[in-house]
């Protein structure tokens, strides 16, 4: 209702610059899913809470709705900052990665307990992991992530046998079919190793505490990766722009 002021909780997944002092926020919160705020005056040096607002910052926010689509913030209350992760430049693209795969895989302002809950233990769990060597792309804790929002958003990835026969022996994955294939139905799949395959199905079904470090190959991180964007762009029709940056 217009004119309604609520309290909730929520984690920044995006801060663009609006106007002199004020920035615009993409949120995903735990009771109304993703909200569109505006925060005013936040740029000034004297703003009383512009420092809560950084992208990834957990949070608990008093928003007011007002006629239009942003929702203004009026006041803040920083549960986690998540500062460890934001001063080291490898966990920042990192998180950056799986607050953009938040964003794009539930942009409607529905609640998802369960994604709710998998974002916020996947940004405590980066402000402890190592600093990669790899591209942060490929860091086995947000691989797991996506491949565990994608099951969240209705789009498990079966990779266990041939999803158009059954077949136990895979060679690759299609989007379009929903999963793995074997070699008679791989004519349009992605190719992918038998390792690949294992280290997706490892970083589905384990928790994310478990994908901190993991020893996986480089070759088995690009499988997961191929697998994680061809389903973007099957069912939602896009790629990270933090992925490719």
């Amino acid at each position: 209702m217009a004119g309604r002021t609520y309290k909730t909780e929520a984690i920044v997944l995006r801060s663009l610059r609006f106007s002199e002092a004020d920035r615009i926020l993409h949120l995903y919160s735990a009771g109304r899913g993703r909200i569109g705020a505006i925060a005013k005056g936040v740029r000034k040096t004297k703003s009383r809470f512009g420092a809560r607002l950084e992208p990834l910052s957990h949070v608990e926010l008093m928003l007011h709705e007002g006629s239009g689509e942003l929702q203004t913030i009026t006041g803040v209350e920083l549960l986690r900052s998540h500062r460890a992760t934001r001063e080291d430049g490898y966990r920042l693209n990192v998180g950056l990665i799986g607050a953009e795969a938040m964003l794009r895989l539930f942009g409607e302002p529905e609640a998802n307990e369960r994604a709710f809950t998998a974002l916020a233990r996947f940004l405590d769990l980066l402000d402890e992991a190592p600093t990669g060597t790899e591209r942060p792309a490929l860091d086995p804790l947000v691989l797991s992530f996506q491949l565990k929002l994608l099951w969240v958003a209705g789009y498990l990835p079966h990779v266990t046998s041939c999803v158009e026969c059954g077949h136990a022996e895979l060679v690759g994955f299609s989007a379009r079919a929903g999963g793995a294939v074997c070699r008679e139905h791989a004519r349009e799949a992605l190719r992918l190793s038998r390792d690949g395959l294992a280290a997706i199905e490892h970083l589905l079904t384990t928790p994310l505490a478990d994908a901190v470090g993991a020893p996986l190959e480089s070759r088995s991180r690009r499988d997961a990766l191929a697998v994680i964007t061809s389903s973007y762009e099957e069912h939602g029709g896009f790629r990270l722009r933090t992925v490719s940056a």
